[in-house]
């Protein structure tokens, strides 16, 4: 029983890590680059939506919040030199990282257990984590990069239009990325097969 424990916590390691270095890699793969932050990927948030559905939201989050350091670590650090004080620091690394990429894990697992059909629950998933993790960027956009909003009528429609822009496409791209992978693969099964015609 021992064993088959330490195989099965094995196995969600191995493939948390492979996911998380998979967004990773998709997430240099970019469409559209924003000047101040935020681009459009190439299904880089799908990696993280599909470990929540697989182990749930405790471990989705988990997933979420390692991938959302990684990101600020690998891609995001130039950012602190736009904003000054503590605060703002903070907002940028919980808002813009932390909070924003738990937002995939938990959206994962929402719809696990009220939604029977696989795909549904996914695309529904892929869809609320988007929202959730666009509020977080909106927030972010209205608290500490307000001062980038020349030209708008106000820092509320900056940071609407701003992380709308890429946040919608995201969301698009994110759902498809879930629909077509959830019409082949049964992500139920320990060892992702096919589905069944």
């Amino acid at each position: 029983m021992v064993e088959q424990s330490s195989i099965k916590n094995t196995r969600r390691l191995t493939e948390t890590a492979v996911m998380i270095a998979l967004a990773i890699g998709l997430s240099y793969i970019t469409i559209y680059t924003l000047p101040m932050g935020g681009s459009i990927t190439l299904f880089s948030q799908v990696p993280i939506i599909i470990i929540g559905y697989r182990y749930g939201m405790k471990w989705g989050i988990l997933t979420g919040i390692i991938y959302g350091i990684l990101s600020m670590l690998l891609q995001g650090l130039g950012n602190f030199a736009y904003v000054k004080g503590i605060v703002s620091y903070l907002i940028l690394i919980l808002a813009d990282y932390v909070v924003a990429f738990m937002c995939l894990g938990l959206g994962g697992a929402m719809f696990k257990k009220a939604v029977k059909n696989q795909t549904v629950a996914l695309g529904l998933g892929a869809f609320v984590a988007s929202l959730l993790r666009f509020i977080c960027h909106f927030i972010s956009g209205v608290t500490i990069w307000g001062e980038y909003a020349d030209g708008w009528k106000s820092v509320w429609a900056y940071s609407l239009g701003y992380n709308g822009s890429y946040m919608g496409a995201e969301a698009v791209i994110s759902i498809i990325g879930v629909v077509l992978l959830s019409l082949v693969l049964d992500f139920n099964k320990v060892d992702l097969k096919k589905k069944k015609a």
